[in-house]
């Protein structure tokens, strides 16, 4: 983006901003019903930034009455598709509008660098928001292949009141990848963001019923995963959630529904992604680029993060040599400045998980980093490991930790790559079309990318194989699917004799 400011810039911007902090039901914003609070602080800082709402049972129960109350007088469910177009269309640009102050929000919420927010995360956003949106009147119904005496109606219907669970790394464009596809079906949906990163989400809902979606139909919640999570998890007037965070937390929520109302769940929850480079791979040093992208992106808060590095023996030297001159470019320090690449963890409980994994790394050799700064950042850190056993290759860290696992072959790397309990995104480098295909097909991922590190992007499906992803997938055509439910209507058009109608 041509627009980055500058850090003083961001900063006085940071200081000037009226900081949301009740959740948004019906239109407006309120508090809990408790009147209790919890503090939200800049992780970067450790500064407390607004009081948010603690939402629990009682204030769930009333977002998803205003919900279910919007979905069935049909104000939105039932709106003409281009009308709700036209509201989503409205949504993307006044965000694009506030988008140095949507980046703000969102660096200072979740220690992203603001160049991230600026680049990546708020562009992309406002993109998926009008993809979807002008996919609203774009998916058509069908009509099936039936006798001369019948016709058979294919529809599509919004699946109704959905709720919405959001992780913290990426915020705000997870609320894009939900709601996009959701509003766009006709559903109303109840947004339950991570307690550490509330203030987009509810800036955002704010924003949505100044484009003029009606009051009712985009609802949050904020709060902990016990006191409002769960409630959202087990309400039974909810009819689907759409999850993303850890495995641990999907898993519950496939038993809040079973011991509730069997409401569909969709899941896309974590990763332990592989990227293995031949030795035919060409130009190491690009490659190398893209390794410490998918690494170290995001501060390795990525569940497709490339965090196996499986490496064919015979250019294992050549290629870390590479890495490691790459991951070096990757400055630490304050998020707000626009030439930082990587900031701060999320909160001092996951600084402390991650680095309690650069404490494990006993057994590998360090290549470089290792070290934390501050109590906030880890730097960019590289292990060789003996094997794939290790605990820093078997486990999700979620931090800026590479492992690296020499292979002797193809077939090696293969098998080292589906020995994981996760199955979300994989990269192969090489310069063989037919082993990059072959390979592709054989990795159990739900996105591998050849000769380069990605997700695809808001046109195709994302989502895992095994524990990484149950019940469907987000982006693309396909994310419609999970918010949608299909009807089957059968004409007859035969009299009562059985002869057809003239």
């Amino acid at each position: 983006m041509s627009d980055l400011l500058t850090k003083g810039e961001y900063e006085a911007l940071a200081a000037s901003i009226d900081l949301p902090g009740n959740a948004f039901i019906d239109g407006g914003f309120r508090p809990a019903l408790s009147g209790k609070t919890f503090t939200t602080t800049n992780p970067a800082t450790g500064a407390p930034l607004a009081e948010i709402a603690a939402c629990g049972a009682g204030d769930v129960d009333i977002a998803v009455s205003k919900a279910r109350e919007a979905f069935e007088d049909g104000r939105w469910s039932r709106l003409h598709p281009g009308a709700r177009k036209e509201v989503l269309l409205r949504l993307a640009r006044l965000m694009e509008r506030q988008r140095h102050e949507l980046s703000v929000l969102e660096s200072i919420d979740s220690g992203k660098p603001i160049y991230d927010c600026e680049t990546v995360d708020i562009p992309e956003t406002i993109h998926v928001l009008r993809w979807h949106a002008e996919l609203i009147d774009k998916i058509y119904d069908q009509v099936a292949p039936a006798s001369d005496d019948h016709i058979a109606l294919v529809l599509r219907e919004p699946v109704g009141v959905v709720g919405l669970v959001l992780p913290w790394n990426f915020p705000l464009l997870m609320l894009a990848w939900k709601i996009g596809p959701a509003l766009a079906a006709g559903c109303s949906v109840v947004v339950k963001p991570a307690a550490e990163t509330s203030l987009t989400t509810l800036r955002v809902a704010e924003m949505a019923v100044e484009a003029g979606l009606p009051p009712g139909v985009l609802n949050v919640v904020t709060g902990s995963g016990a006191e409002a999570g769960e409630p959202l998890g087990r309400h039974g007037d909810v009819d689907m959630i759409s999850f993303t965070g850890s495995t641990a937390t999907g898993r519950r929520f496939l038993t809040y529904s079973g011991e509730s109302n069997l409401k569909e769940v969709v899941l896309e929850m974590g990763g332990k992604n592989p990227c293995i480079v031949l030795d035919d791979a060409e130009d190491l040093d690009l490659v190398a680029a893209h390794v410490v992208q998918g690494a170290f992106w995001n501060m390795g808060e990525n569940c497709s993060a490339a965090s196996r590095l499986i490496v064919q023996k015979g250019i294992k030297a050549r290629l870390l040599e590479r890495v490691q001159a790459h991951a070096r470019e990757w400055n630490l320090g304050d998020p707000l400045d626009p030439s930082v690449r990587v900031g701060a963890l999320v909160s001092p409980a996951h600084f402390d998980k991650v680095s309690g994994y650069l404490d494990a790394a006993q057994g590998g050799t360090v290549l470089m980093g290792g070290r934390t700064h501050g109590g906030t950042h880890v730097e960019p850190t590289v292990v060789e490991l003996p094997g794939n056993d290790h605990r820093l290759a078997r486990e999700e860290i979620f931090g800026p930790v590479l492992s690296v696992i020499e292979v002797a072959s193809f077939e090696e790397a293969i098998r080292v790559a589906n020995d994981t309990d996760y199955g979300l995104a994989a990269s192969i480098f090489t310069a063989n079309v037919k082993r990059a295909l072959r390979g592709a097909r054989m990795i159990r991922a739900g996105t591998v990318t050849v000769n380069s590190f990605g997700e695809g992007d808001i046109s195709t499906p994302f989502g895992g194989y095994k524990q990484s992803g149950f019940g469907g997938r987000d982006n693309g055509v396909h994310a419609h699917d999970q918010y949608t439910q299909l009807k089957t209507i059968w004409v007859d058009l035969s009299d009562s004799s059985g002869d057809a109608v003239d």
